[in-house]
C-alpha cells in the first residue's frame, strides 16, 4: 500500500477504532456499537440480513448457526438463530472454532456468516464440517468481499486487509482471529478454484454467486472509518446501484454466495 493511501486511511479512521487491538473481544463489541450508531451502515447490514433471510426457507427443526456474530444483529431478524464467536463475548450463545464445529452430524439447518469466511485460517476444515453438520438440503449462505475490476482497486488501496489472489493453499497466515485475513479468499474458492472446490466438497453444491453493492459500503465508511454519507442518502445510493445491476460483475465489492448440502451427490 502506498504512503498516500496509508495517510488517507489514517485521516478517515473512525475515532473509536483508532489504537484498538483488532483481535480483542472488546473491539468486536465496539464494532457492534459503531454499526448501530451509523444509520447508513446499519441500513447496509439490514439489506445483507434480508438477503440472507430470503435464502432460508425453514424446513427443519434443526437450528441455524451464525458464525462470527459478535459485531452484528442478525439474531434480531432470524428467529431462533444460534449465535457464535471465536472468543467469549457477552450475548453470544456459543463460543466455538468454525473449523471444528461442536455439533452432531446432520444437526444444523443452515450456516450463515457475514464478512467471516475470509478470516477462517483453513476454510477447507470449515466446509468439511458444513458437509458433516448440515441436514440434507441445508444451506451455507455468505456475504463476503468479492473481486471485480473495481473492487480490486478499492481493496488493494483503501482497505487494511490483505488481498492475495495467488494463494494456492486456501489457508491464511497469522494467528489473529480478525487481523489474519485474505479478502480474495471467497473469489478464489468460488470463482478461480470453483471446479476444485466442487471436487473436494461434492455434497456442497454451489447454487449461486451474486456480486452486489459496488459503492454503498465504501461510501458508508464501513466499521473502521468515519461517516462519509448522511443516512437520508441511503435510498438514493441503493437506487443508483440498482441501475448499475448489469455491471455488477465488473463493479461489485461483495457477493452473496449460496451453497446447498446434497449428501446423495457423494454416492453418484
Amino acid at each position: 500500500m502506498s504512503s498516500q493511501s496509508s495517510r488517507l486511511r489514517q485521516w478517515l479512521a473512525h475515532p473509536l477504532t483508532q489504537g484498538k487491538d483488532i483481535d480483542s473481544p472488546e473491539t468486536t463489541a465496539l464494532r457492534r456499537q459503531i454499526i448501530r450508531t451509523k444509520p447508513f451502515l446499519e441500513a447496509i447490514y439490514e439489506d445483507w440480513y434480508a438477503a440472507i433471510a430470503r435464502e432460508l426457507q425453514p424446513f427443519s427443526d434443526a437450528p441455524i448457526l451464525e458464525l462470527g456474530s459478535g459485531a452484528g444483529f442478525l439474531a434480531e431478524r432470524i428467529p431462533n438463530l444460534l449465535t457464535s464467536e471465536i472468543f467469549y463475548l457477552d450475548g453470544m450463545d456459543v463460543c466455538l472454532d468454525a473449523q471444528h464445529l461442536p455439533f452432531r452430524p446432520q444437526s444444523l439447518q443452515a450456516i450463515v456468516m457475514t464478512n467471516v469466511l475470509h478470516h477462517i485460517p483453513d476454510p477447507a476444515l470449515l466446509f468439511a464440517e458444513a458437509q458433516r453438520c448440515l441436514v440434507p438440503g441445508g444451506k451455507v449462505v455468505l456475504i463476503e468481499p468479492w473481486l471485480t475490476r473495481w473492487s480490486r482497486f478499492v481493496y488493494k488501496n483503501l482497505h487494511h486487509e490483505p488481498v492475495d489472489e495467488a494463494n494456492t493453499s486456501w489457508k491464511i497466515d497469522g494467528d489473529g482471529p480478525l487481523s489474519s485475513a485474505n479478502s480474495a479468499l471467497p473469489w478464489i474458492l468460488f470463482h478461480r478454484d470453483k471446479a476444485l472446490f466442487a471436487e473436494r466438497f461434492p455434497a456442497l453444491r454451489l447454487r449461486s454467486v451474486q456480486a452486489i453493492m459496488p459503492f454503498r459500503y465504501l461510501v458508508s465508511g464501513g466499521i473502521s472509518m468515519r461517516n462519509l454519507m448522511p443516512a437520508w442518502s441511503y435510498a438514493l445510493w441503493r437506487g443508483f446501484e440498482g441501475a448499475l445491476t448489469p455491471l455488477r460483475n465488473t463493479l461489485g465489492m461483495f457477493a452473496k454466495i449460496v451453497l446447498e448440502n446434497q449428501p446423495e451427490a457423494n454416492t453418484k
